[in-house]
């Protein structure tokens, strides 16, 4: 017992997360337009590949809702037999990453553009899936989803077989909602899996005309990639969606992670190595022809509030999975598909940051205006390219930050004129700079204080010293630039 002195703690967190995985596995990959087993494979290598290696040691990882849209996006265009070559392509991108030492800097993204990404997926999944709680097919882009639900729900009133499947997914998110209000040892059941417990049972109790879980089989649905699916890396566009699928897997992971290291006092992620784990699961989900993996904060909290101490929780979590898998496949065709996607309205629900908004919006508007701008960008356009839109609205608002300059002239109208220049002074504000200096008059003595910048790059400096040369007349003292010792001077 000494070599293992936290495996009681352990065990029973594995058990938590298991049941916590299991609803969502299977949800995420009817939701992705795979079979469902596809779910499970990628939350059992989320729990034996990547549970075992190091990087962070409370996170879990498995198919996430915040990659639904992408690779129902993916599995639309390319096809599921492309699946596991995208998959796999896109987990040796974040070996390479991790290798290289790429993972930390992930850190760095704009935390308005990751909470703008979460919130467009969520509100995508939100739309798509009140069309599959309702039985009904959704529109392909993410506007159309939005803006057919009027039309949506008109149908389902006028059908008794959508208004009972509308239901189920109704009741299942009141459920979820409703059960933490319940005493804490009902709550050591999971709310998804009691939501899909109980619309289970009462679809088989009133027969209810429902469609549920087609299910194949656990190696009926692995399908490695074959020839004619790596032929498909010679077109451009798969690249574009391996490039997606690596990047935003890779970033929700090390946000994850982050977030995660907030819950517990135990050892911090190691962003490079964690990376790395990522990569590895991800190539073999590939191989297997699964869904992409990521690591998951709903999964990952419930793993740090069962009293997880270390990775054997997730590690167990995986083989409980696999047991499931392979001895209850049977289960899942019980399940009602309703009941799954009302487990995805829920989560796409937990995705949108309302309280961050507010908060940005208070105290950050720029902010809070890359937030927005990245969630409808994603919804109007698609995830890839809103991501980019967010991630060239935060570097031209750094840029913009980066120059912001003020100037100042006091002209008392005898002695000399005082010009003030305090904020950052780069090649972007030199000809705003230029402008003001040049309109001063050439027959009075200009002093110029420069010690209240921050930063002076070499462009300004010796456009500032050529001014300076050339500005007075030649009966008028010369121009004074006064400067604060050391001035940081950069070449752009």
């Amino acid at each position: 017992m000494s070599k293992f002195p936290y495996l009681r703690q352990d065990f029973a967190a594995s058990i938590v997360v298991f049941l916590v995985a299991v609803p969502l596995c299977v949800g995420v990959a009817v939701a992705s337009g795979v079979p469902a087993e596809l779910g499970l494979v990628t939350g059992i290598v989320g729990g034996l590949v990547t549970g075992l290696m190091r990087g962070s040691s409370l996170q879990v990882s498995g198919p996430a809702a915040g990659l639904t849209v992408l690779v129902f996006e993916a599995v639309s265009e390319f096809g599921v037999a492309a699946l596991g070559v995208i998959v796999l392509m896109a987990g040796l991108l974040q070996l390479a990453m991790g290798f290289f030492g790429i993972g930390r800097w992930f850190r760095a993204i704009s935390v308005a553009v990751v909470e703008g990404m979460l919130c467009g997926i969520g509100l995508v999944i939100i739309a798509g899936q009140i069309y599959a709680a309702a039985g009904l097919t959704a529109p392909e882009t993410g506007i159309g989803k939005i803006v057919g639900l009027p039309g949506a729900f008109t149908d389902a009133f006028g059908s008794t077989r959508a208004l009972t499947s509308l239901a189920i997914g109704a009741g299942t998110v009141a459920v979820i909602v409703l059960w933490k209000k319940l005493p804490k040892a009902v709550q050591a059941v999971p709310g998804a899996l009691a939501a899909v417990l109980l619309a289970t049972l009462s679809s088989l109790v009133f027969s209810l005309p429902v469609a549920t879980v087609k299910v194949e089989g656990l190696l009926g649905v692995i399908q490695p990639p074959g020839s004619e699916a790596f032929g498909e890396l010679a077109s451009p566009a798969i690249w574009g969606t391996i490039i997606a699928f690596a990047l935003i897997a890779s970033a929700e992971s090390l946000f994850s992670a982050a977030a995660v290291d907030r819950l517990h006092d135990g050892p911090r992620t190691q962003y490079d190595k964690e990376m790395i784990a990522q990569g590895a699961g991800n190539t073999v989900c590939g191989l297997l022809g699964a869904l992409p993996m990521t690591a998951v904060i709903v999964r990952s909290s419930a793993n740090v509030q069962a009293g997880a101490k270390t990775k054997a929780s997730r590690v167990l979590h995986g083989v409980w999975l696999l047991l499931f898998a392979a001895a209850l496949p049977s289960a899942l065709a019980l399940i009602p598909l309703p009941a799954l996607a009302g487990i995805l309205v829920h989560a796409g629900w937990k995705l949108i940051p309302f309280r961050q908004v507010a908060e940005l919006w208070r105290g950050h508007k720029g902010e809070a205006l890359i937030l927005i701008v990245t969630a409808v960008s994603i919804v109007a356009v698609n995830m890839f390219e809103g991501v980019l839109i967010g991630l060239a609205l935060a570097v031209i608002k750094t840029a913009w930050e980066a120059s912001h300059l003020k100037t100042e002239v006091i002209d008392k109208g005898a002695g000399p004129i005082q010009v003030y220049l305090s904020g950052n002074a780069t090649f972007l504000r030199l000809p705003k700079i230029l402008d003001g200096l040049e309109a001063l008059p050439q027959d009075r003595p200009i002093e110029v204080d420069l010690s209240g910048l921050h930063h002076l790059d070499h462009a300004c400096r010796t456009a500032l010293e050529n001014w300076a040369e050339r500005h007075s007349a030649p009966d008028t003292e010369p121009v004074k630039v006064t400067t604060a010792e050391p001035t940081e001077v950069t070449t752009p």
